[in-house]
């Protein structure tokens, strides 16, 4: 996503600088930000920490001049790019949001990354070489002509990645660029960012919840405290060895302090399998077309009760086709997929084949973006919908969600509009939503984005009690560090067709 409007932005790096800074979003009761005071030079590279819902995604939407108008929320304070209020300094900035659908904005991936250049007048030979500059430089092997319709969530960060790295602004936020990628991914698109800031000069913003990833290549790191203003400040490795106790117990993920979670009890396993894949294909079907086209084949695997399975591969290898797939939201692409009666109970065989609400009582899921999933106005009402949806007791229902709302760390925000929180605190919201309904199998993609090691450790002690008490847990996700908590199995998709699926016992 980029702020821009017509002139070329300058090369040199922006200078970024609040005083007393806040903003309140309309309807909730707590300040996202408040009472912020800082300075940040021109070309400075900054990793911006702190605990989910501090408001870090907040201070990046406001610097990029997006955060909305009076009826959105309410400022106080003073905000500055350059001694300009945000608003007045569109073309000096270019952000990278969490959630990669919504930067997404044309048919052709070349085309999108050359947007922004577009909206700035960067004159047409150069928009087309910066467009080849940018796409190399995010590794994004991909002709210019290739629909993005048809790219995977991680491959849509890194397309965002190069339309904000082409328009060369002044000021680079970054939300947790790296946060869909796989391990090989990660490192790809941070060198890519430190060669493009180093070219041109500009100011790095990076919101990170894992430190190390970008410790070794920026200058400083400033944490924001929930409770209002900056909890930390300073050169990287000086804050975390004479603080690192301390951000650890307030969230932050600290190198070398790693969560700490209850150990899985392994007698769980409930009795017979629940979901059976043999010869399992998956895709979609693309645009224009009547026929799925398969991203990944020859899958053989069995979810049962009370176990794990985590699916692994690199970006694109087909981990959320194959989510959606296992949850009856897509129609297998070949092979079989037979749910057995302990799950279907006279459902019938075909997930795919079975009613919203057969589905509700019976497979959760819990899509790789949250907005997604969202219906209500309020994070209560948002928790309440399965509930009603299976006229569960009104005492039972109000039970389970105020159980969620404090287990998630949900509680205070339960007034709140869904669309006003955090990524990490839409995240789970998410999984609240899907664990309401008492499923028997839950399907997760990237369940652990956004978080904090706090709400880390208790989205996986909360997962672990489900598969304690026989849910069948089906999980994509690049965070190794929650396969070696809760998996059982693993089921790696390899990058190509060529190669068979590897499924083993973790």
């Amino acid at each position: 996503m980029s702020s821009s409007d017509s002139g070329s932005p300058s090369a040199e790096g922006a200078r970024v600088s609040a005083r007393g800074w806040g903003w309140r979003h309309a309807g909730r009761t707590t300040d996202a930000v408040s009472d912020l005071d800082l300075e940040i030079a021109p070309g400075e590279r900054v990793l911006l920490l702190g605990s989910s819902g501090a408001g870090k995604s907040t201070l990046l939407h406001a610097l990029a001049g997006v955060l909305g108008d009076d009826e959105e929320g309410e400022e106080s304070g003073e905000l500055r790019i350059d001694s300009r209020h945000p608003a007045d300094s569109r073309g000096r900035v270019g952000l990278v949001l969490q959630d990669p659908d919504s930067q997404v904005v044309l048919a052709r991936v070349g085309d999108d990354v050359a947007f922004g250049c577009e909206n700035l007048a960067v004159p047409r030979e150069e928009i087309w070489r910066r467009v080849a500059h940018a796409l190399e430089a995010v590794g994004l092997d991909l002709p210019q002509g290739h629909p993005t319709s048809t790219l995977s969530g991680g491959q849509k960060q890194r397309l965002a990645l190069a339309g904000v790295l082409a328009m060369q602004p002044g000021l680079v936020l970054l939300d947790e660029p790296t946060a869909n990628l796989d391990p090989h991914g990660v490192n790809e698109v941070r060198d890519a960012v430190v060669r493009s800031i180093g070219g041109s000069g500009a100011t790095l913003v990076v919101v990170e919840h894992r430190v190390a990833v970008w410790r070794d290549v920026v200058d400083r790191v400033i944490v924001l405290s929930p409770e209002g203003g900056v909890l930390a400040d300073g050169p990287v490795d000086e804050v975390l060895s004479s603080q690192g106790e301390r951000l650890a117990s307030a969230g932050v993920w600290v190198p070398g302090i790693p969560p700490h979670y209850p150990a899985r009890n392994s007698g769980t396993a409930g009795p017979g399998s629940l979901l059976v894949a043999t010869d399992l294909s998956v895709g979609r079907i693309p645009f224009g077309r009547k026929t799925p086209v398969a991203v990944a084949t020859s899958i053989d695997l069995t979810l049962s009760a009370g176990t794990a399975t985590a699916v692994t591969g690199p970006n694109g290898a087909g981990k959320s086709t194959l989510a959606l797939t296992m949850a009856g939201l897509l129609a297998p692409a070949g092979g079989s997929l037979v749910a057995q009666e302990r799950l279907a109970n006279g459902a019938g065989g075909a997930p795919h084949r079975w009613r919203s609400k057969q589905l509700l009582s019976r497979v959760g899921m819990v899509f790789q973006d949250p907005e997604h999933q969202f219906l209500a106005a309020t994070v209560r009402d948002e928790l309440m919908v399965g509930p009603r949806a299976l006229h569960m007791n009104p005492t039972d229902a109000e039970r389970i969600v105020d159980e969620l709302l404090q287990r998630l760390r949900l509680d205070r925000l339960a007034g709140a509009n869904p669309f006003t929180l955090s990524g990490g605190e839409k995240r789970r919201l998410s999984v609240a939503t899907a664990l309401a309904t008492r499923p028997q199998l839950l399907v997760l993609d990237e369940p652990t984005f956004g978080q904090d090691s706090r709400t880390w450790r208790e989205l996986v002690a909360l997962l672990s009690e489900s598969l304690a008490e026989g849910i069948a847990l089906l999980s994509a996700t690049h965070d190794e560090l929650f396969v070696d908590a809760l998996a059982d199995t693993r089921c790696v998709l390899p990058a190509t067709r060529s190669t068979v699926p590897a499924v083993s016992p973790r």
